[in-house]
């Protein structure tokens, strides 16, 4: 069965998103630090009258923030009731992907354990399917730890 997805690539590492879970893509303005939040929280910024809570996923992933310079795009998405921008490096397309997606195979970075659900290959390229909730639900759980 054919889905919708958003191909990017985040923290240098090609992905797909259910296009059901994106309610846009956005260029970042001003992102206001937060004191005291966990690294992977960037800020906070203002979209259309309303509070998004900035997540710096690369710095999820790897440990370290995102520079400044390279805060450029963030998809949108509402969990849990909660506005978020989550920052990603580049957008590709998006696109139907007939074969849908296919189970995980091969070895997996285990940084990207948590957040990886299966494959959605496109063009003949792997894109490792996430769930934009994941980053979220994960995060909360390293801030519980």
């Amino acid at each position: 069965m054919e889905q919708l997805y958003l191909l990017a690539t985040l923290a240098d590492t090609r992905v797909a998103v259910a296009a059901h879970e994106v309610e846009a893509v956005v260029k970042l303005a001003d992102i206001s630090p937060v004191p005291g939040m966990l690294r992977h929280v960037a800020g906070l910024s203002a979209l259309r009258s309303r509070v998004l809570t900035i997540i710096d996923v690369p710095a999820l992933i790897h440990g370290a923030p995102t520079p400044a310079d390279r805060r450029g795009l963030a998809i949108i998405a509402d969990i849990s009731g909660h506005s978020y921008g989550l920052m990603v490096d580049a957008v590709h397309d998006i696109c139907e992907v007939p074969e849908g997606d296919l189970p995980l195979r091969g070895q997996l970075d285990r940084a990207w354990a948590p957040y990886a659900r299966a494959i959605v290959e496109q063009d003949g390229h792997p894109h490792l399917l996430v769930s934009l909730a994941s980053f979220i639900e994960t995060g909360l759980l390293a801030q519980a730890a």
